[in-house]
C-alpha cells in the first residue's frame, strides 16, 4: 500500500511541480527577451529535467545506481522517441537551421560521450566534471548565437516594457521546485519498493517507470507547444532536456556518487540512445521537419523498445 501511495504521490508532485516550474521560468525568460528556441533549450528543457535531476541524485545517494543511470538513459530514449513522436503527431515540427546544425549535433555528441564513458571509465568524478564543463560551454555558445538572432532582437523591446514584472514568476518557480524535490523522493522510494516486490532489477525500473514518470513534464510541454504551433519550443524542450540529462544530471550524479554504468545499459540502452538520436537527425535533415508519419514511427519504435525491455526482466 505504501509503495502505491508513494508512486502516485511522487508522480503527482513531479508533474504538478514541473509544470509550475516551467510556466514560471518560461514567463520570466520571455520578460527578459529570450527567443522561443532558446527558451525551449534552456529554461523549458532544463526546467522539465529537474525531476530527472533530483530523482537521479536521490537514487545515487541512497545506493541505487541502476535507477540513477537508468533514469538518465531511459528519459532520453523516451524524450527522443515517445515525446518527440507524440509532439510530431500533434503537429509536424519544423526544424530551423540553428537547431539542426547546433543543437542536434550537441545531442549526438552528448549521447556518444555517455556511451564512451559507459564502456571505459564509467561515471567517474572526472567524467562528471568534464560533462558539467561541456554543459556550461554549450549554454554560453548557444546564448551568444541566439542574442544576435532576429528573434531576440524582436523581443528585446517587449522585454524592456516588462522588466518591472519579472519578480511575479518567481513564486511558482520556487513552489514548483519544492514539489519536484519531494515528488522525486516519493518516486524513488516507491520504485525501489516495486522492484523488490516484483523481483525486477533496479535498471529496468529506472529505464521504464521512473524514466517515463519523470519525463511527464516534457511530454505535457512538448505536446501543448506542438498543438499551439510552437514547434521550436517543443523541439528545443526535447533537445535541451536530453543535453541537460547527460551533461548536467550525469555530471552531477557522477560528482555526488561516482560509479560504473550497469553492463546491460552499455550493451543495449546506450547504443539504442545513439541510434535513436541518429534517426531523429535523419528525419530532420530529410525534409527540415519531423512529419506526422515520422512521429508515428518514433512512437512505434519506443513501444517496441519498451516491450523488449520488459521481456528482458
Amino acid at each position: 500500500m505504501y509503495t502505491a501511495i508513494a508512486l502516485i504521490a511522487g508522480f503527482a508532485l513531479l508533474l504538478g511541480g514541473g509544470e509550475m516550474l516551467v510556466r514560471g521560468a518560461a514567463r520570466f525568460s520571455e520578460n527578459i527577451g529570450i527567443s522561443p528556441l532558446m527558451i525551449g533549450l534552456t529554461v523549458v528543457g532544463f526546467g522539465t529535467s529537474m525531476p530527472e535531476l533530483v530523482t537521479s541524485i536521490e537514487a545515487a545517494s541512497i545506493g541505487a545506481p541502476g535507477i540513477a543511470v537508468g533514469n538518465i538513459v531511459g528519459s532520453n530514449i523516451a524524450n527522443g522517441l515517445l515525446i518527440l513522436g507524440l509532439a510530431a503527431l500533434a503537429a509536424p515540427l519544423s526544424i530551423e537551421t540553428a537547431a539542426l546544425h547546433r543543437d542536434c549535433r550537441a545531442v549526438m555528441v552528448a549521447s556518444v560521450l555517455l556511451l564512451a564513458a559507459g564502456f571505459t571509465v564509467g561515471l567517474s568524478q572526472i567524467t562528471g566534471l568534464v560533462f558539467l564543463l561541456l554543459l556550461l560551454g554549450y549554454v554560453i555558445f548557444a546564448y551568444h548565437q541566439e542574442k544576435h538572432s532576429a528573434a531576440h532582437s524582436q523581443t528585446r523591446a517587449a522585454a524592456k516594457r516588462t522588466l518591472g514584472m519579472m519578480v511575479v514568476p518567481l513564486l511558482p518557480m520556487v513552489v514548483g521546485l519544492a514539489a519536484v524535490i519531494f515528488g522525486a523522493q516519493f518516486l524513488v522510494q516507491g520504485a525501489i519498493g516495486l522492484a523488490e516486490a516484483a523481483g525486477l532489477s533496479q535498471s529496468l525500473i529506472g529505464l521504464t517507470i521512473v524514466a517515463v514518470g519523470t519525463s511527464l513534464p516534457e511530454l505535457v510541454t512538448s505536446v501543448m507547444a506542438a498543438f499551439r504551433k510552437q514547434g521550436q519550443l517543443a523541439l528545443g524542450n526535447v533537445l535541451g532536456s536530453n543535453i541537460f540529462n547527460i551533461f548536467g544530471i550525469g555530471g552531477v550524479t557522477a560528482m555526488v556518487a561516482p560509479g560504473p554504468v550497469p553492463p546491460e545499459m552499455t550493451s543495449v540502452e546506450l547504443p539504442l540512445l545513439v541510434a535513436s538520436t541518429g534517426l531523429i537527425i535523419a528525419f530532420a535533415v530529410s525534409g527540415r521537419e519531423i512529419s506526422r508519419r515520422e512521429g508515428a514511427m518514433l512512437v512505434l519504435a519506443y513501444l517496441g523498445y519498451l516491450a523488449y525491455a520488459i521481456s528482458r526482466a
